[in-house]
């Protein structure tokens, strides 16, 4: 890593789209969410992001115009050649840019909606386009077992983008361990791995270990569990905000600073959606926890099929 780089990186999940599932989005947007403020929001989170040393941005084409502002920032900051960027394929946003639709994503993870996103995300983000995720790869999604697909993803990988999956859901670490085992003309097909994990939700972990000794590289997303572990949430865990407290730090950075301090991590996701959020969650770069507080932590481990229910059924706002 080079001086001044951070081992954060900024997704655009909750800032390039109206409505998404994190806690707090009246406050922290309001009503302002049209396209051109949403645009001019998420440029000023990456110029923030890049200020602070992000080196690594993740988008999907689920995200609702993500790519679509991401290229137009990199369009206006040729300085930022030394970013890589990661997407998704596997969703498509249908939320028509509005709060009130019934759903805001469709899955379709077939090799036709491969073929087709993969060339809308090409069309947006050309050679820049340095990672794509399988999004939410499941075992009962049928990503992990489609041949044709792998073949497909084998190419865009000889051409020399990483192939990788993102995972959500109580039965993450077994996309893992099963997208560990897939190979194309002899060699690995997944080497970058996305994974929800934070101190409500650790069970991935020992999976995300076996993929950082294989030799993956490990994103972790939702490390502030959707606004439940940030400053002033109504759901945070009442001895997460006091262990803040007693560090004088505030509670993204917290759990960021936990997520950091996993051995297999390499970059962890920010989703900040203005400035002031990613100063305060890059700072947690600088935040060294003792080994009593990582013990607490753990404690607030929940059962991970009550996390996942809890989540699916927050609202989009």
């Amino acid at each position: 890593m080079t001086a001044g780089t951070t081992r954060l990186g900024i997704g655009l999940a909750a800032v390039a789209r109206p409505a998404y599932i994190t806690s707090g989005r009246a406050s922290d947007l309001g009503a302002r969410r049209g396209v051109a403020d949403l645009r001019a929001r998420t440029e000023a989170v990456l110029d923030a992001a890049y200020a602070a040393g992000i080196r690594y941005i993740d988008v999907a084409r689920s995200y609702g115009r993500a790519e679509e502002f991401l290229a137009g920032w990199l369009a206006h900051h040729p300085e930022a050649d030394d970013v890589e960027i990661g997407s998704k394929w596997g969703y498509r946003y249908v939320g028509e840019w509005r709060l009130d639709v019934p759903v805001h994503e469709v899955k379709d993870h077939s090799l036709a909606a491969f073929t087709e996103q993969l060339a809308e995300t090409a069309a947006l983000l050309g050679p820049r386009l340095a990672v794509y995720h399988v999004h939410s790869a499941t075992l009962d999604t049928g990503a992990l077992d489609d041949a044709a697909l792998h073949r497909a993803l084998g190419k865009l990988r000889d051409h020399g983008v990483r192939v990788g999956l993102s995972t959500s859901g109580p039965a993450q670490a077994d996309a893992v361990r099963r997208a560990l085992e897939i190979e194309v003309d002899g060699t690995r097909l997944f080497t970058s791995v996305q994974s929800t994990w934070n101190v409500l939700e650790p069970s991935v972990g020992p999976a995300l270990a076996e993929a950082a000794d294989a030799g993956a590289r490990v994103i972790v997303k939702e490390a502030v569990a959707n606004g439940r572990l940030t400053p002033g949430a109504l759901d945070a865990p009442p001895r997460a905000v006091e262990l803040a407290a007693e560090l004088g730090i505030p509670l993204d950075q917290l759990a960021i600073a936990a997520a950091l301090a996993q051995p297999w991590t390499w970059r962890v996701l920010s989703g900040a959606v203005d400035p002031a959020q990613v100063a305060s969650n890059a700072a947690a770069a600088g935040v060294s926890l003792p080994a009593h507080v990582r013990t607490e932590l753990e404690a607030l481990a929940e059962d991970p099929t009550t996390y996942w229910s809890a989540r699916s059924a927050r609202t989009w706002a």
